[in-house]
């Protein structure tokens, strides 16, 4: 087993979005890596240790997420990260929308998001647990 929380690569071009998520995520424990691109993201896998999930904005400059689930499913190496795809754009189907381990609708409630996270990475630390 791993020591320590767990690590999330949060990725999200919105600056304000990336460091509320970022914030919210490391109160209830987790070690946050947030960068602003699908590049930025591929390199931080490619350069490891492997986070837990990856929380991956859909609609994004440089590499968005879908280019980037494309690379990210093609690299062995790192194609077994699960991803947990963030859109406003969420169809009434999944089907239309790129292939992820889970799907959370903007704007979302960070209950929701934590439940997802703590799905595939665990609970936060018991320090970090909020109220």
């Amino acid at each position: 087993m791993s020591h320590g929380p767990a690590s999330i690569l949060l990725v999200e071009d919105d600056a304000a979005i990336r460091e509320s998520v970022a914030d919210c995520l490391a109160f209830e424990g987790y070690r946050v890596l947030a960068v602003g691109n699908g590049r930025e993201a591929l390199e931080a896998l490619r350069r490891g240790p492997a986070p837990a999930v990856v929380v991956l904005d859909l609609l994004m400059p440089v590499l968005g997420g879908a280019q980037f689930l494309e690379a990210q499913r093609a690299d062995p190496a790192i194609a077994g990260v699960p991803v947990i795809l963030m859109t406003a754009a969420i169809p009434s189907s999944t089907a239309a929308l790129p292939r992820a381990d889970a799907y959370l609708p903007k704007p979302f409630d960070l209950v929701d998001l934590l439940a997802l996270v703590s799905r595939f990475a665990g609970p936060g630390t018991e320090e970090g647990a909020g109220p």
